[in-house]
């Protein structure tokens, strides 16, 4: 009796540390890491005369890795120039008879107001006055008809000016400039190919910061919330590392369980994504599995 009794106070024992390892081996989220990837593409037509970037390189935001031929640009905005240059000599010949006619006109205005002085005085005549009206009358159509003429080269001027300034935005988006900051993933093109607009020409990620995005249960939502730091774990040999993460979003609505997640049987639950942000020691690449731990007391 005294044996049985020591039997089964083992076996439920056994039971019992065996139900807890069951419950603490396991993650409270499984995912994998992933990283904001950005395409960079060319702005313009040419020969990639330069192109510096090698992948693995770490680029800064702002440095120039790249340069695509401008040589045509550059000619079709110097005959534009030019252009503007003979047309704006043919505008100045017509302001200046502008400004000779209202100098004239100024002119007939005074002596318009003399007589109309001489007027008051009995001094003057009618007629004196009715000619010098008609003066003023006909120097002011011919302002009006000279304007009329300048008109089209003022509007001609403005229409070259916008072409100037849509080849100078050419030229300078003819100069790669990289946007963001992180490390090379992919390079697309090599120098003195001929590239065009909107061609992909590198991609970059910043992985400083990788994102681990894993999956939970809805009973597993009142445990979590955005701010909150967990323990994040990855493989490294026999053993688990471990890195400090803060949750960043939590999904609104729920989803199947992705298939690189779960078993077969267990991809039709409903589970919501949740996103953590991991700062990397080097050791982190995108699309590398890692589990999320809510507790730091699971080993």
């Amino acid at each position: 009796m005294k044996i049985t009794k020591i039997i089964l106070g083992s076996l439920l024992i056994t039971s019992f540390l065996t139900s807890c390892n069951n419950n603490n081996d396991k993650a409270d989220g499984y995912g994998n890491f992933e990283a904001t990837e950005t395409t960079i593409s060319a702005e313009s037509n040419g020969k990639l005369i330069q192109f510096t970037v090698e992948e693995g390189q770490t680029l800064k935001e702002g440095a120039v890795v790249g340069l695509i031929d401008t040589i045509q640009l550059s000619l079709k905005k110097e005959q534009l120039v030019a252009a503007k240059n003979g047309i704006s000599a043919k505008s100045r010949n017509v302001l200046s008879q502008i400004n000779v006619l209202k100098a004239q006109l100024n002119t007939a205005e005074i002596s318009k107001n003399r007589i109309e002085n001489l007027l008051k005085s009995n001094a003057g005549t009618q007629k004196q006055l009715d000619d010098i009206n008609g003066q003023i009358d006909v120097i002011k159509q011919q302002i009006k008809s000279v304007e009329t003429q300048n008109a089209p080269i003022i509007n001609e001027i403005k229409s070259i000016n916008a072409q100037i300034k849509q080849l100078e935005d050419q030229i300078q988006k003819s100069i790669i400039t990289n946007p963001v900051n992180g490390t090379v993933l992919v390079k697309y093109a090599e120098p003195n190919e001929i590239t065009s607009f909107g061609r992909p020409l590198y991609k970059i990620a910043d992985l400083n910061i990788m994102e681990l995005r894993v999956y939970v249960s809805e009973t597993q939502l009142a445990s979590i919330k955005i701010g909150q730091n967990v323990t994040v774990k990855i493989d490294a040999g026999d053993t688990m590392k471990d890195y400090n993460g803060t949750i960043t979003w939590v999904a609104s609505e729920a989803e199947f369980t992705p298939k690189i997640i779960q078993t077969k049987e267990e991809r039709v639950n409903m589970v919501y994504a949740v996103k953590i942000n991991v700062k990397n020691d080097g050791s982190l690449k995108i699309g590398m599995p890692a589990e999320m731990w809510i507790s730091t007391n699971k080993n």
